[in-house]
């Protein structure tokens, strides 16, 4: 039995494996319609969440499976003071495999540690969401048809975003990547990052300015500043709105770059962007239901001829 708690849970080798197979699954969903038939997933969310559990269980029911969970949690035992580690217990008599979001980092390794089924980590606290990064890998490697030699922007917060910080410990093990951070100082990626980086010898940069980056990447990431991650309004007030992506900023970009977001956004990218050719952010919500499709067979060890 295996789970999914970080992207480097796999390997380089089986995350491309993992990507064949999310691409044969759009090129061919009917195929895949009966492989979980009499399979249930769990989505355990102790906070909201509205495209990482819907991504979820449409992955699942495309698959001909059901699901069964909770989406808060107040509506679970949870707010009767269960345990975790019971809750998995619990689940495990019901359910084939689960995801799980939490707010504390490290709950669901601690619900992997006694779950007899495999526990899929759908975002801890402010540590990682390994099913968003698996979404941005195969984005990029479908739209971009690779995985190396890029400069990526990253912007907005940097600090808190665990979209960020697990696409970044993803993306170092590819040859070529350049980074390019971009945030308010208050919102800086955090130095473990920053020294993980230097300790690799891989080039970065941390700007202010978004205008001034624009022409260099090939890619940039949006990320919102998240208001649960403040422990004051008037921070979060005050830089919410520190970057705006918009159509003049958009002419400054290479006709080719993708601009990519884990999404909800608010504000930081004007609507009026989402014409461009170059948004990729509603397709990497589709690309999000194949990877978490290929993502349960895989855990659930179901092969489709």
């Amino acid at each position: 039995m295996r789970h999914l708690m970080n992207p480097l849970d796999f390997t380089v080798d089986e995350l491309h494996q993992l990507f064949d197979l999310a691409n044969d699954i759009e090129a061919n969903m009917d195929k895949y319609a009966h492989a979980c038939a009499g399979k249930k997933l769990a989505t355990c969310f102790y906070e909201p969440s509205t495209r990482t559990r819907l991504s979820f269980e449409a992955a699942m029911l495309n698959l001909g499976g059901s699901v069964i969970g909770f989406s808060e949690a107040g509506s679970s035992s949870a707010a009767k003071g269960e345990s975790v580690s019971d809750t998995i217990r619990v689940i495990s008599c019901f359910a084939d495999i689960c995801a799980m979001r939490h707010p504390k980092e490290g709950a669901p390794m601690v619900a992997a540690g006694r779950s007899s089924i495999p526990v899929i980590n759908a975002g801890d606290g402010g540590h990682q969401h390994p099913t968003q990064t698996l979404t941005d890998l195969l984005t990029i490697r479908s739209l971009k048809g690779r995985l190396d030699r890029f400069t990526i922007g990253l912007c907005g917060d940097l600090k808190f975003g665990r979209t960020v910080h697990s696409l970044i410990s993803a993306l170092v093990r590819y040859e070529g990547i350049k980074f390019i951070f971009i945030s308010p100082r208050e919102l800086m990626v955090p130095d473990y990052v920053t020294d993980m980086l230097k300790d690799r010898n891989i080039p970065y940069e941390e700007v202010i300015r978004l205008e001034e980056i624009m022409p260099k990447l090939d890619l940039l990431y949006m990320t919102r500043v998240q208001k649960e991650r403040f422990f004051n309004e008037e921070d979060y007030v005050r830089l919410k709105d520190f970057y705006i992506l918009d159509k003049a900023k958009m002419k400054l970009a290479k006709p080719d770059m993708l601009v990519l977001h884990p999404l909800p956004r608010v504000n930081e990218i004007s609507v009026e962007v989402d014409e461009d050719p170059r948004a990729a952010y509603f397709k990497q919500v589709q690309y999000g239901v194949y990877v978490r499709m290929a993502l349960i067979l895989t855990l659930l060890n179901i092969t489709v001829d």
